[in-house]
């Protein structure tokens, strides 16, 4: 039996998580010729190139976008394997990817990472702010945070809390288009789309009732503060968190509508790869984020 070239491997997920053969070899510490020589040779045992190579750019192709996963896995599972066999007092050390909302992550998840970091001299955080929803396995994220509902995946997931969402509108467009007074007629107005929530919206009354609609509208976007210009200007009603529209409800830019109708709870989710080998610094960054976003989103919800 041929053994896997376990090196190798290592090696193409680190070409992947720096998308560059250079910043690969600076990262393990190894000479560009070394990187590329293994993956030319891992590309000769299983037949098929792992990358489209051209002196601009370096693109997975289609046959190596799965191989990926496995390969970040192979990487991951390693790594975990070393750390748990040093001492078991050692102090957590490393660099953490992690992967979070742009505005979840700027207003709640930064603040907290300076009394992680405090705690925890020897790990480092490369921290990713984006409203895109990151593919972690193949873009080498240790951890990601989420909001919405999850799709079914292979990833390991945990719902840490609810956060509110509010239904709002500016009082320009409640002037212009009338002011619901029950979720069925919501159905008759425009929306602004904020894409982590969008889909069936069910509202729940106090009296048990309850309705579902699929908004529709002009504006759709994956960033909730990229539609609070259109939401302020009267273009839409929109349903948004309370850490991104709270302050805006405060200063009554907009006010909240349909206040004795719930609509179901977002929440909260800490996302890591399948694999349930994790290092030491990774399980801290877990448990520390778990800890302090339970609240549930208190500051979310104060915002």
């Amino acid at each position: 039996m041929r053994l896997p070239d376990l090196e190798a491997w290592a090696i193409f997920a680190a070409v992947v998580e720096h998308r560059s053969f250079s910043g690969a070899a600076d990262a393990i510490g190894l000479s560009k010729a070394t990187v590329s020589k293994a993956i030319t040779r891992l590309e000769a045992h299983i037949g098929q190139s792992l990358f489209h190579r051209t002196s601009r750019r370096l693109a997975l192709t289609e046959a190596g976008k799965p191989l990926a996963q496995h390969a970040a896995r192979i990487l991951a599972e390693a790594e975990a394997a070393e750390e748990a066999a040093r001492d078991a007092a050692s102090a957590p050390t490393g660099r953490v990817r992690l992967a979070a909302p742009m505005s979840f992550g700027v207003r709640n998840v930064a603040p907290l990472l300076a009394t992680f970091l405090a705690a925890h001299p020897g790990v480092e955080i490369d921290l990713h702010c984006s409203d895109a929803r990151v593919d972690i396995v193949a873009e080498g994220f240790d951890v990601a945070l989420r909001i919405g509902d999850l799709p079914d995946s292979s990833l390991r997931a945990r719902r840490l809390c609810d956060i509110a969402t509010h239904l709002v509108a500016a009082p320009a467009y409640l002037a212009a288009h009338g002011t619901p007074t029950h979720a069925a007629a919501l159905s008759a107005h425009r929306f602004l789309g904020y894409s982590n929530i969008l889909g069936l919206w069910r509202f729940q009354h106090a009296d048990g009732s309850d309705v579902a609609i699929r908004p529709q509208g002009p504006l759709t976007a994956n960033s909730g503060e990229a539609l609070l210009p259109a939401l302020i200007a009267g273009l839409g009603i929109a349903r948004l968190p309370g850490f991104i529209v709270g302050p805006h409800i405060s200063s009554g830019a907009v006010v909240e509508i349909l206040p004795d109708w719930a609509p179901d709870p977002v929440g909260l989710h800490i996302l890591t790869p399948p694999s349930a080998l994790r290092p030491a610094r990774v399980e801290a960054l877990i448990a520390f984020l778990s800890a302090h976003l339970r609240d549930p989103c208190a500051e979310a919800r104060a915002a």
